[in-house]
């Protein structure tokens, strides 16, 4: 397993984040926490959850994957070693059941914290995430820009306030932003300098063959400001794996559950260009799965990138894309798709 520095904190995190919205959900407690020791037996020392996972967000669900890591964290002893990133939920009328309506000011941000602290049986998170921005702003698919009234958004001002206050208690140790555009990113760094917190360490926003938008500006300021990208949805919710091939249905599986409700990744031509990516794999003689990973790994403006599995078999052939270098004839069959049909599902 490689490791790279989080942002300027002084933390190495490896190259492979594993992401646990599935514990709780897809995953029982035991398939869960069978995953989370896999994952660490071979080199993981990254861990991605929040407050409102397992995904879909309900209420009767809220907060069990942080409960089943907290549990899986009180037969160990090497919370040492381990980067655990967890995000508070920013606002949106589908989770009224979460603090009466989340809201990035700071008495629910430490609710927050202190909840999620509770369930993961941790007295301080490592990295800690606004999971989307509070004001009108592009994310989860949203194309186009319309100014909308934010006007009673919680400014971003008073959020990285609330997070340095946690901060400077020890509850929490460095701060990240989720979903987020060059314009926030780069508000948010300024706004920390001036006020003299700690700056922004990451930014967790989707990227894979599929999404690149991350390219066009948030790759160079994350570059300039030395803030890590953390990739999440690098098989774009499975299907870079090539399992929903020519319309397949896996039984179990997160689109055949639920595609309606993630239709960012359903819609459109977004089925028949990933099947077309999985075409160049198998021309080439290489997984899917380990062409879509190692293309992100590759990217020098990826610093993480963050799985999902259902199981430890899944786990294993994500982990083997880590030692995987692609040839250049399938790098260029992969430029000319993603240059005929860019970034179909942001």
């Amino acid at each position: 397993m490689q490791y790279q520095p989080l942002g300027q904190t002084g933390l190495n995190m490896s190259k492979l984040c594993l992401g646990t919205m599935t514990f709780g959900e897809q995953c029982n407690p035991v398939q869960s926490q069978s995953i989370l020791d896999r994952a660490t037996e071979r080199g993981i020392n990254f861990l991605d959850t929040a407050e409102i996972y397992p995904s879909p967000m309900k209420a009767e669900t809220c907060g069990e994957s942080e409960r089943i890591i907290g549990n899986w964290l009180r037969r160990r002893n090497d919370r040492d070693k381990l980067v655990i990133a967890s995000k508070v939920a920013g606002p949106g009328n589908r989770i009224d059941y979460v603090r009466g309506g989340p809201k990035l000011v700071e008495s629910q941000i430490r609710a927050a914290v202190e909840g999620s602290l509770r369930r993961l049986n941790c007295d301080y998170i490592d990295l800690y995430q606004v999971h989307w921005p509070a004001r009108s702003s592009n994310y989860f698919g949203r194309l186009g820009y319309y100014p909308r009234d934010d006007s009673g958004a919680t400014p971003l001002a008073e959020t990285l306030a609330a997070l340095e206050a946690l901060r400077s208690e020890g509850k929490i140790r460095h701060v990240g932003l989720s979903n987020e555009t060059p314009w926030g990113l780069m508000h948010a760094l300024a706004t920390a300098r001036a006020q003299g917190f700690e700056v922004v360490a990451s930014v967790q926003n989707p990227y894979s063959l599929l999404n690149r938008v991350f390219e066009v500006g948030l790759a160079e300021v994350c570059h300039r400001e030395k803030v890590s990208m953390l990739a999440y949805s690098p098989l774009a919710f499975g299907l870079l794996s090539g399992k929903y091939g020519n319309g397949a249905k896996p039984k179990g599986a997160r689109l055949t559950l639920w595609g309606e409700y993630f239709d960012r990744y359903t819609q459109g031509v977004v089925p028949q260009l990933a099947d077309q990516y999985c075409d160049i794999a198998d021309k080439h003689g290489v997984s899917p799965t380990h062409m879509a990973l190692a293309f992100v790994l590759s990217r020098p403006f990826i610093d993480s990138s963050i799985i999902g599995v259902t199981d430890t078999d899944q786990l294993d052939h994500c982990i083997a894309a880590t030692d995987i270098k692609l040839p250049k004839p399938l790098l260029k069959a992969i430029g000319k798709l993603h240059e005929q049909q860019p970034n179909p599902c942001p």
